[in-house]
């Protein structure tokens, strides 16, 4: 309970808190999501680096959590998101024979 109250007063640690659900959510339906990687991305680095949040030896996750979301910020949405509903979703070829003879 101690640690519920915590997150609770502290305003700091409460707003680091609301960004990372808030932004989870954004990331789950797919909605604004370059925007909301980024922001989850500097988030979670924020939050390896502060002494409000991480227990000495936690940040690894954290640092791992900042790299998927701008990860997810530079590939864009998925197929059933609402960004590819409402912009189209662009899609990646990737070019396989590039510098090869095609086969006859």
């Amino acid at each position: 309970m101690n640690g519920l109250y915590a997150a609770l007063t502290e305003p700091i640690v409460f707003a680091g808190n609301l960004i990372a659900v808030i932004g989870g959510i954004f990331l789950v339906a797919g909605l604004w999501t370059p925007v909301t990687g980024v922001v989850i991305a500097l988030d979670e680095l924020w939050t390896a680096s502060s002494l409000y949040f991480s227990p000495a030896g936690g940040q690894g996750i954290h640092v791992l959590l900042a790299v998927l979301g701008a990860s997810v910020a530079m590939l864009g949405p998925g197929a059933w998101s609402i960004d590819a509903r409402r912009f189209g979703r662009k899609r990646f070829d990737i070019d396989r024979t590039r510098g090869k003879q095609p086969s006859p």
